[in-house]
Formats: structure tokens, C-alpha cells, sequence
């Protein structure tokens, strides 16, 4: 830290207990009483220096009755600094060797400012002394504005009335806004100019300091050790001196991270590389810190990490702070959703009730409608023509909805979770966002397995936010004989299975045609051992999907029989309900086999039919039936 020497006299001073006595072999003729320390001194000095102490001895001097052989007595309210402070003023008076530091500058500033130590008093006065020593050598170094400017805290207001706060902000804003190179500083690295201890050589004299790292964040640091109304002023500076936003919000994070306790749940996850001590306080203290950071962050959609903003709204929730704080972390949170991960949603609840779900449903659903409402806000929306070819607003949808199928696979075991809050969950899921339903099939799977409560109904009603047809066939092959789905949910399942099996066979059957026709008209040797081969692995293809469809009928002819059979056992009443829940499946099942037998007759007739197309569901499948 920068000094600089004052004074040529060796220390006269002497404390005994609250009292400071001036060995110059005089009596003393004055006491300064300051809070309730008492300095025995001598006139002159005093008088030569400060206009100030100069009118308090006259005028107790004046109102005096006893004389001047016991000495006046005069008392100074509101010194900066207080007796610390006048203590270095009384040397500064009887010229006593003494320091200016980048520590007491401010309160030499203020006190002379205070007692009047001015030039129209004296010569090169204390006043100007300290102003020249903060001026010329503490607003050049980063350490010692730092240093400064946290003295200034036990100043206020008189520190700002100087402007000696607004000067070391400047100071501090101005060198965190350029490269450390530029002013020619010390840079982190290891090299011949640099001492074993780790201080910077210059001319190969170790000058004591430390490197200064050439990262963006080097500063991170210092600042996180300022109190918060100097820390807001700091970045609104540096703000205006246009240091980048990711580079604010990291130091904020760094900020909270010191100020917060409990906001990171292990180290290194904002990814700051730094270890700090963790400084706790009062709960309001966090509470207004935390609502603070909020208002303080950019407003920059990619300028915040985003595990920073989950820390930030799971320790919002838990201090209880202000609603508009939670609903703006939500909110910025809630349009970038796609770019949390699973674990940034399982934040637990804190309810202190036994029947209180695990983790926090509610916050999880009001994300989504952030998410879902900035997207209906954009003109590029998903429910534009252009989202629905491969846009990124798609992908991003498409993105979300997978982690909010994997949080519902997690919290389906709670047994506290209730029906309703699942299902609103799982439902508000855009339909065209989900490519495949095998991971929202899989979340309603695992919660019926630990809700077997449910009834049939609501089973039937939860199964409605799965779409049979986007089921890839090892879900179908799942569900098929998935004993706790509803009977009709199985049946779609079957029918759409087969659907798809039979599909692909007509498919593979083209192609071979193809094949056929290409091995008639190749006169390539290449070409035809290319085409033969082909041939050879549809064929095969087409084997193994035959077996299956013969084996997902058989399963159907079997479930079928063993209904009609319960229903004999267990009277007319089930006989009747049961065929009425079978009926769609066996019209549909006819409605295949004769779409088979048409693929066979367009071959045998070269393609032509009378077949009129019928649309199934409303997906655009086309079966034949005769006319």
C-alpha cells in the first residue's frame, strides 16, 4: 500500500488509559475532549493549523471565569472519524513524524475539511496534503482506491460531500473496464521477472506487489468485499463505461455467492474458480441483498447463467422474498427453459407439512407458462408455418418437453403428488413439441405403479395425453402388456402396432418390386449384385415382420377369448359391455386385412382399384374398404 511520510519531529504523544498527554515540556493549556477520549495540549499549535479549534478556544477561553491557569476546555462534536482521527490531526499540528495510507486518507480529508486546516490557516496544510496523496497516487491504484473507498464506509456523509466515494468509483470503474496491460500493470503469470514469493520484479528490485490476473474477472474479488451500497454504485459505473454484461453478472454471482449463504449447493458451480469464505448475516440482510441482486441484474437474455438464476429463485423461496422478485427470476428463467437441465427443476418444496409433495410442482408449472407464453409473445412462434420445418423455436419446444417428461418420470413416485397437478403438468405440453410420447408414457407408467389408487376413470383421463401412433415399437411392445393401463388404452396400443407393422411390410414390398424390376433392366455386374443383396435383406426384414404381426394377433385372439369367457363366467351384463369395447378394434383389424388383400390384387391387376380411401382418426392414414 502507497504512504506517504509527513512530519519531521520524533512521537511526543502519550496514552495513559482515555488520556493523551504531549511531552513537550510545557503545560498543557488546553484539553480536546473527542467522544470520550481527552487530548492535553497546547495552544498554538493548534491555533497555527485549524481555524476551527482556533474559534472553540477562544471561545472558551472567553466564557471562562477561573482564569487561565487551569487551561480551557473545549470539546469537538462530530469528527470524522472520531479520536482516531484527531489523534493524526494533533501530530499533523506538532509536526510529528506520520503516515498517509490509502486507509487514513479519507479521514484526514474529512477532518481537515472539519477543523478548517486549509490553506488561508496555514502553509501547505493537512488538507492539502491529503488531497494531493489521494489525488495524485491512491486514485492510480486499484488496491488503494479499493482501500479507500472502504474506509469511507464510517464516513458518510462527509465522504460524499467530498466526493472522495465518487472519485474512488471512478477510479475503480475505469481500470475494470480495459485490459490491465494497457496501464502497463503487473500481469499473472510465472517468468524471470517474477520473484519466488510470488511479487513482481522491476529492474530485477522486488517491488512487493502482486500480479494482476489478465482475466476478464480479476476483479471479482475486491469487489465482493464492499458493503452493498458501494458494490450498486461500482456496477452502475462500470456499466456506463460499457464493461460487458456476462462480465457484471458473473461478478454479482460471486457477490451473492459471498453474501448469501446456502446459494450454491457445491462448489464450483457458477463456475468462477475462486474459493471465498461464506459471510452470513440477518435474514431481512439476505432478503434485501438477494432483491437487490435481482433489480441489478442485465436485462440480456444470455447475460445470466442459468444455474445462477435457479440458485437465486430456490434461496428467493426459501427467505420468503418480495413476490415481484420471485415472479421476475421466474420469469427470466421460464424463456430460457430449454436450457435447464433436470436437475435445476427438483427444487424441493419446503412445506413443513406431512402431506407435502417433494419437490416444488407449482414453480415447475408457472416455468412452463413462462416458457409457452414467450413463445405464443415471438413472431416466430411454433405455431408459425416456419417452426414447424425444423426452426429453432421447435427445437426448443421439442427440447423442453423431453425435460419436462424426465422431471415427471422423477416425480412420479411421490405418493403425495396428487393427480391433478401431474396431469396439468404432463397436459400443457404443446402436442407438435413431442416427436415421440415414449417419455411421457414412461412418467404416467411409473405413476400408476406408485398410485394404484387411481381409478379407471382417471386412469382414462390421464392416458389421453399420450398419443398411441407416436409410441416407437418398443413402448407399443410395452404397453401392449402393461397390466395397469386402461383395456382401451391397450387396444389403440395393438391396433396402431399392427398399423405400423403392416405399413412397413407394404413399404418393403414396393421396394422389392423395385428391385425386381431394376435386376431386369441392369446390365451392370455391379448393379445386379447390389440389387440381389438388397433384395436378400428385405426379405429378411419382411420375415421378421410377418412373425410379429402374427404374433400380436394371436395376443389379440387370446385377450379376446379370455374376455368373452369372463364374461360368460360372470353374467350377461359384462358379456354385453365387453364386445362394444372390442368392436373398434375388430372393425379396424378387418379394415387391415383388407388392406393386405388390395396390396395383392393392385399387384395382380397392375394397380388398379376400385377402393375409395377413408381417413382413420384424423391423422391422414389411408385403408381400403370395398365400395
Amino acid at each position: 500500500m502507497a504512504c506517504l511520510k509527513v512530519g519531521s519531529k520524533s512521537d511526543l504523544f502519550q496514552c495513559r488509559g482515555q488520556t493523551w498527554f504531549c511531552a513537550a515540556g510545557l503545560p498543557s493549556d488546553v484539553t480536546v475532549e473527542v467522544e470520550d477520549i481527552s487530548f492535553h495540549l497546547h495552544k498554538f499549535p493548534l491555533l497555527s493549523k485549524s481555524t476551527t479549534l482556533g474559534r472553540l478556544i477562544e471561545e472558551a477561553s472567553s466564557s471562562s471565569a477561573t482564569g487561565q491557569s487551569e487551561g480551557s476546555r473545549i470539546k469537538v462534536e462530530g469528527l470524522p472519524g472520531g479520536a482516531k482521527s484527531f489523534e493524526m490531526v494533533a501530530k499533523f499540528c506538532y509536526d510529528v513524524k506520520m503516515e498517509l495510507t490509502a486507509g487514513n486518507v479519507a479521514a484526514l480529508l474529512c477532518s481537515a475539511e472539519h477543523l478548517g486546516m486549509t490553506e488561508d490557516c496555514s502553509e501547505n496544510n493537512l488538507l492539502l496534503q491529503a488531497e494531493t496523496f489521494l489525488t495524485q497516487v491512491v486514485l492510480h491504484s486499484w488496491k488503494d482506491s479499493l482501500r479507500t473507498l472502504q474506509s469511507c464506509e464510517a464516513l458518510l456523509p462527509q465522504a460524499e460531500e467530498l466526493h472522495i466515494v465518487e472519485r474512488c468509483v471512478e477510479s475503480l470503474a475505469s481500470k475494470a473496464s480495459v485490459d490491465p496491460q494497457l496501464f502497463g500493470w503487473p500481469i499473472m503469470a510465472r517468468g524471470p521477472m517474477q520473484s519466488p514469493g510470488g511479487s513482481i520484479l522491476w529492474n530485477g528490485i522486488s517491488t512487493g506487489s502482486r500480479p494482476i490476473s489478465s482475466q476478464p474477472d480479476w476483479w471479482y474479488e475486491d469487489a465482493a468485499r464492499l458493503n452493498l451500497s458501494f458494490y450498486k454504485r461500482l456496477i452502475s459505473t462500470m456499466e456506463a463505461h460499457g464493461v460487458a454484461r456476462e462480465v457484471i453478472s458473473g461478478s454479482l454471482a460471486l457477490y451473492a455467492k459471498n453474501h448469501i449463504p446456502g446459494l450454491c449447493r457445491r462448489g464450483g458451480e457458477l463456475g468462477l474458480g475462486h474459493h471465498h469464505r461464506l459471510v452470513s448475516g440477518p435474514v431481512e440482510d439476505q432478503k434485501m441483498l438477494l432483491e437487490e441482486i435481482d433489480r441489478l441484474l442485465p436485462l440480456e437474455k444470455n447475460a445470466v447463467a442459468m444455474k445462477f438464476l435457479f440458485n437465486l429463485l430456490r434461496s428467493a423461496i426459501i427467505l420468503d422474498a418480495d413476490s415481484l422478485c420471485v415472479f421476475n427470476l421466474e420469469k427470466r428463467i421460464g424463456i430460457r427453459l430449454d436450457e435447464a437441465s433436470l436437475e435445476d427443476l427438483l427444487m424441493p418444496s419446503f412445506s413443513q407439512s406431512a402431506d407435502e409433495v417433494l419437490y416444488n410442482v407449482d414453480c415447475v408449472q408457472r416455468l412452463l407458462d413462462h416458457f409457452l407464453e414467450a413463445g405464443n409473445a415471438s413472431p416466430g412462434s411454433p405455431a408459425n408455418e416456419e417452426c414447424s420445418h425444423g426452426s429453432p423455436s421447435l427445437a426448443r419446444s421439442t427440447a423442453v418437453a423431453r425435460l419436462i417428461d424426465s422431471y415427471l418420470a422423477e416425480i412420479a413416485p411421490d405418493v403425495n403428488l396428487k393427480l391433478d397437478k401431474f396431469q396439468a403438468l404432463a397436459e400443457v405440453v404443446p402436442d407438435y413439441a413431442r416427436p415421440l410420447d415414449d417419455g411421457i408414457y414412461r412418467a404416467i407408467d411409473i405413476f400408476l405403479k406408485f398410485h394404484p389408487w387411481v381409478t379407471e376413470g382417471e386412469k382414462e383421463k390421464l392416458c389421453k395425453a399420450i398419443d398411441c401412433q407416436k409410441l416407437s415399437l418398443e413402448a407399443c411392445t410395452h404397453a401392449a402388456q402393461n397390466s395397469r393401463l386402461p383395456l382401451r388404452v391397450i387396444v389403440q396400443v395393438l391396433f396402431f402396432e399392427q398399423l405400423q407393422l403392416r405399413s412397413s411390410i407394404a413399404g418393403c414390398l414396393m421396394v422389392s418390386e423395385n428391385s425386381e424390376q431394376l435386376r431386369g433392366t441392369s446390365e451392370d455386374g455391379g448393379g445386379w449384385a447390389a440389387a440381389v443383396r438388397e433384395n436378400q435383406v428385405l426379405k429378411v426384414g419382411m420375415d421378421s415382420m410377418r412373425m410379429r404381426v402374427a404374433e400380436l394377433e394371436k395376443e389379440c385372439l387370446g385377450m379376446r377369448q379370455e374376455i368373452l369367457k369372463l364374461g360368460q363366467d360372470r353374467g350377461r351384463g359384462w358379456v354385453g359391455v365387453v364386445p362394444k369395447k372390442l368392436v373398434g378394434f375388430r372393425i379396424k383389424s378387418q379394415m387391415c386385412s383388407a388392406h393386405e388383400d388390395s396390396v395383392s390384387e393392385q399387384k395382380s391387376t397392375g394397380g388398379k382399384t376400385d377402393k375409395s380411401p377413408v381417413k382413420v382418426n384424423g391423422r391422414g392414414s389411408k385403408y381400403y374398404i370395398e365400395g
